[in-house]
């Protein structure tokens, strides 16, 4: 009886110094609205650009056409709106299991995931803008992936250990396309849709079922 009450007792130190640590209100189910979202996102991506089939220049200027249209402004609004709606998910999803199991969502633990995770994140968006306005969009999926990534690494050590490992996966995808340059919208499917959406489920099928 002694033994199981301080088993017991550790278990509830263990639990309190993990609550107090870590980020413990990331919903699963955040990882698979945001992968499903960018799926949509990329396929809307595809779909201006005529299904591969539209030419353009280093400008992203539409080629054979009496109007020569940018679309950079497209597809920015395109990114702009998956991110939004990605983050939304992700918040409901995770406000949903912060109540669900009486946890704070936003403490010191949030405050330090959210600089940790944001520092890398701004740095390589600030980056790729800079990249699409010098037209050399070549890069911009292999610098999305990688910073990304990179942020994903920064924040895992104050939530799941899983998302360190997407964050290694992301960073691997990036480098990657960034040698296969002309696949990048595939590396980015791969990265923002598919492998969100296997994580989202590896977390919710090991800590929210």
């Amino acid at each position: 009886m002694k033994d199981s009450k301080s088993y017991k007792d550790l278990q509830e130190i263990k639990n309190l110094m993990e609550r107090s640590s870590r980020f413990l209100s990331l919903s699963g189910l955040s990882g698979v609205s945001a992968g499903i979202v960018a799926i949509l996102g990329a396929f809307a991506i595809y779909w201006l650009l005529n299904f591969g089939q539209l030419l353009y220049d280093e400008h992203l200027h539409i080629l054979g056409s009496s109007v020569r249209r940018n679309v950079t402004g497209l597809l920015m609004l395109v990114a702009t709106l998956t991110f939004i709606f990605a983050l939304g998910f992700a918040l409901f999803f995770s406000y949903r299991k912060a109540k669900r199991k009486h946890l704070k969502l936003w403490d010191h633990t949030t405050k330090r995931l959210l600089v940790h995770f944001f520092i890398p994140l701004i740095t390589g968006g600030l980056f790729t803008l800079i990249l699409i306005f010098r037209s050399d969009i070549t890069l911009v999926a292999s610098a999305m992936l990688t910073f990304y990534g990179l942020a994903l690494v920064n924040a895992g050590k104050y939530t799941f250990g899983e998302i360190h490992y997407l964050g290694l996966s992301e960073i691997i995808l990036g480098v990657l396309a960034g040698i296969f340059v002309s696949y990048g919208l595939i590396f980015w499917v791969a990265g923002f849709g598919i492998l969100h959406i296997l994580y989202g489920l590896v977390m919710y099928y090991r800590y929210e079922r």
